[in-house]
């Protein structure tokens, strides 16, 4: 089974870049599953039903979210009833924070999670969400999408269940690393990266994030015009070696 999960989905230009570019890669990679990341979807923050509706449309399969999951707030009017995982440990009734998918005679079980590290949002310990999580369900894979900034926070949930997830893929700081690798046949990976603007601040036009440092005065950031890459990895969950593969393209 070949899995693309496809980091932070930035803006709308990014989901545009998707639809001609998704077939190719699949293609190219013989790819069975895609899930997304697409909490930065609409204008870099949130996401709308027409960015998912466009999202269905490439058969994604399953869509992930983060700390942006609820600024738009309009998500509360269809994701009860969306191909949607939004985190775990969020306190709220809106959503679910793990979702069931079936590829042939496989069970996956697609969990999102947002790391508490640099986060001053009211969350639930996401290693006790977890546990909740494994203790009341069954499958033959559990993938997630750890959303945090801390790196450490990402390596202590994957050592610690490294023996019963089948991957744990970071993401939320839209910068793909290098550090992809089989923890006791689990694949990890700190940030997936993103796709959306190569040449922004992380996705966000330079010049008002530059001024927001400089001033220390926040102003609303659009998203950056320019190159789009596409960055992701592919996992491949073949029940002997597990791998995992970093792609990184620009359109």
């Amino acid at each position: 089974m070949r899995i693309l999960f496809l980091g932070d989905i930035y803006g709308e230009k990014a989901i545009d870049v998707l639809a001609n570019e998704l077939p190719k890669i699949k293609n190219d990679y013989k790819i069975n599953i895609v899930l997304a990341n697409a909490e930065n979807a609409y204008r870099g923050r949130g996401l709308s039903k027409e960015n998912y509706d466009k999202l269905m449309k490439m058969q994604i399969s399953m869509l992930t979210l983060g700390n942006h999951a609820f600024s738009n707030s309009k998500i509360k009017d269809f994701i009860n009833d969306a191909n949607i995982v939004r985190p775990a440990n969020f306190t709220t009734n809106y959503g679910v924070g793990y979702k069931e998918l079936r590829y042939n005679d496989k069970k996956l079980i697609i969990v999102n999670m947002l790391g508490r590290i640099f986060n001053d949002m009211a969350l639930d310990c996401p290693f006790k969400t977890m546990d909740n999580i494994l203790k009341n369900t069954s499958a033959d894979y559990y993938i997630v999408d750890f959303h945090g900034d801390a790196t450490s926070e990402k390596l202590a949930f994957a050592f610690n269940y490294s023996e019963k997830l089948a991957a744990v893929v970071g993401t939320h700081t839209h910068v793909q690393t290098a550090d992809e690798r089989l923890i006791n046949n689990m694949l990890y990976i700190s940030d997936v990266g993103m796709c959306g603007p190569r040449d922004g601040i992380i996705g966000s036009s330079r010049e008002q994030i530059i001024e927001r440092f400089k001033t220390g005065i926040y102003t609303p950031a659009s998203v950056m015009d320019g190159i789009t890459q596409i960055n992701a990895v592919v996992i491949d969950l073949n029940n002997i070696k597990n791998k995992i593969e970093r792609i990184h393209l620009e359109f």
